[in-house]
């Protein structure tokens, strides 16, 4: 019996059922454009993750295979590729704002990403080897991803008031359709692309990005989606820009003529990294220096008989003193501060699409019910333990709440960063403690998955809340932007990481031993050390982030 076509069977059948349910369990209490949202966003995801289930396999197996230090370049490309595809959204949004409206803008960057996807297919089945093909495949999916990510989130509040009580569980639905088309690519295109053809997996990852494209055009074209999400007035009433051409023609050809310079700085890595530390200490620095700015206000409140907005616990004090300018200066330093521990998560949670991946099919023993599982399959455990979790997390913390006992933000942080490096704490102690034959018995990497999930739903959700509810109002659309900086920057750190563990770093004839035991080594330095580590400094921090952030839990 093939125990992974009997998983991915099981998961399309499990999948088909569920999606109704929900759906018509939550038809009357919420607008149709959430389930056509929903749909779209599932398919696009199906087509993102079904892609990165194999990007580094097919670089380090196939693409670079006869090339000099293959592992290390392969992981190196899938650093700068995950970085840049949480950079663009910034602007993507600001294009949807500005612009485009939400509507096109989602339209623009599904077409790029479908396109990127059946292009890397052909690279393999019609131009075998083709590395500009391939670049550019990933260039196309990078700039329509900033497109689309922002703005479908985005639009789907345009459908909800401001205080609508439906808006948060609109929102849990909305995030179970991208969990279900993760776990959806990682079994099917992981499976086709490892035992059938890469090619294949590409290509359904492609499908997938077409079927969401077009149940979003269709229904842009009824009254579902009513008169939301439309180019802004102020752009149709806009004359030509420049030469004769207006703003949307003028971002068309922008966008295309990205295409080629994002191909290069992928193969060029290096340009990657000195992109994201100078953009880095810029934004950093301005929020530092907004910080500064608005305490030296408060300052001179002082001075003229006005309020400062003492440091004061939470809970306490009067509306003035909560939204003072000292108050919304220490806020910033707050996010500022944890601007860095978030970066740290990503850094070592993304190893899962590319060392993680690598350590799996090296060092995992996968024989299950007489067939070995592709290492890939294995990507798939993070998006279902979020299917299940996700509610369990959502009652703890409304328990928790109730009992006045609900963990502040700087905690969760905490709690996320002591969970993620509980896993690596578990899959070093199977490699150092349980491997027979260099072979680590697989029950270590589903609970180090476990373990990291729940580390992801300890901080993750709660970050781009906490955004909104810190940031002064007048720059909260760049802070906003600045969070997003932090995950591209921690998933460009975790290709450097990822780096440290490439075959490259050990002799010629090195044995499973021998990668099993950098593997770890690595995985023990930077995992357990480095995040532990980074949760015990923040511990100590909460005290002095939860006084400056002024009464916000």
């Amino acid at each position: 019996m093939d125990f992974t076509l009997t998983l991915l069977i099981f998961g399309w059948i499990f999948v088909a059922a569920w999606v109704p349910i929900v759906i018509a369990t939550n038809r009357k209490t919420h607008p149709m454009a959430l389930f056509v949202l929903f749909g779209a966003e599932m398919w696009e995801r199906f087509s993102f993750y079904g892609m990165r289930a194999l990007l580094t396999l097919y670089m380090s197996k196939v693409l670079f295979q006869a090339m000099e230090g293959a592992e290390s370049r392969a992981l190196g490309v899938y650093g700068s590729y995950t970085a840049m595809v949480y950079l663009f959204p910034v602007l993507g949004g600001l294009v949807a704002d500005r612009i485009f409206g939400f509507r096109k803008a989602i339209l623009w960057g599904g077409i790029l990403m479908m396109l990127g996807h059946f292009t890397l297919a052909l690279e393999g089945t019609l131009f075998e080897g083709s590395l500009f093909l391939f670049f550019f495949s990933l260039a196309l999916i990078i700039v329509g991803n900033g497109y689309f990510k922002p703005n479908i989130s985005s639009f789907l509040g345009d459908f909800y008031e401001k205080d609508d009580p439906r808006k948060d569980g609109a929102f849990t639905i909305f995030y179970m359709g991208v969990n279900i088309g993760s776990f959806l690519a990682t079994l099917t295109c992981g499976y086709v692309g490892e035992r059938i053809n890469w090619h294949y997996g590409f290509g359904l990852a492609g499908i997938g990005m077409a079927c969401g494209l077009l149940l979003f055009w269709i229904c842009s074209r009824t009254q579902v989606l009513g008169d939301k999400g439309l180019v802004p007035p102020s752009v149709k009433e806009r004359g030509p820009v420049v030469a004769g051409l207006r703003a949307p023609a003028l971002v068309y050809i922008g966008s295309l003529m990205a295409l080629p310079i994002v191909a290069l700085m992928l193969n060029i890595s290096n340009i990657v990294s000195g992109l994201l530390v100078v953009t880095t200490i810029g934004i950093i620095g301005y929020l530092v220096y907004e910080a500064v700015q608005l305490r030296r206000k408060a300052r001179v409140m002082i001075a003229s008989g006005g309020r400062p907005g003492a440091y004061l616990p939470e809970g306490e004090g009067t509306d003035e003193d909560t939204a003072s300018p000292k108050a919304e200066g220490d806020r910033l330093l707050v996010v500022t501060v944890l601007f860095f521990f978030h970066a740290i998560f990503w850094a070592l949670f993304e190893q899962a699409g590319g060392s993680l991946t690598l350590f799996t099919d090296k060092n995992v023993q996968r024989m299950l019910g007489g067939t070995e599982v592709p290492a890939s399959i294995f990507q798939s455990l993070n998006p279902l333990f979020i299917m299940l979790l996700a509610p369990v997390f959502s009652w703890i913390w409304l328990r928790l709440r109730k009992r006045n006992a609900e963990p502040s933000t700087p905690m969760k942080f905490v709690l996320g960063l002591a969970q993620l490096g509980l896993g690596f704490v578990i899959i070093v102690s199977g490699a150092k403690l349980f491997a027979t034959n260099a072979q680590v018995p697989m029950i270590f990497v589903v609970l180090m998955y476990l373990f990291h999930t729940m580390g992801e739903l300890s901080l993750s959700p709660v970050g781009l809340s906490m955004i909104t509810k810190l940031s002064p109002a007048k720059i909260v659309g760049f802070v906003m932007g600045a969070w997003f900086l932090s995950i591209s920057l921690g998933n460009k750190i975790a290709g450097v990481i990822g780096q440290l563990t490439a075959a490259e770093n050990l002799p010629d004839e090195a044995s499973a031993y021998d990668t099993l035991a950098l593997y770890s080594q690595t995985y023990l330095v930077w995992g357990v050390l480095v995040v532990l580590g980074a949760a015990l400094v923040l511990l100590v921090l909460v005290p002095r982030l939860r006084k400056w952030m002024h009464g916000i839990h």
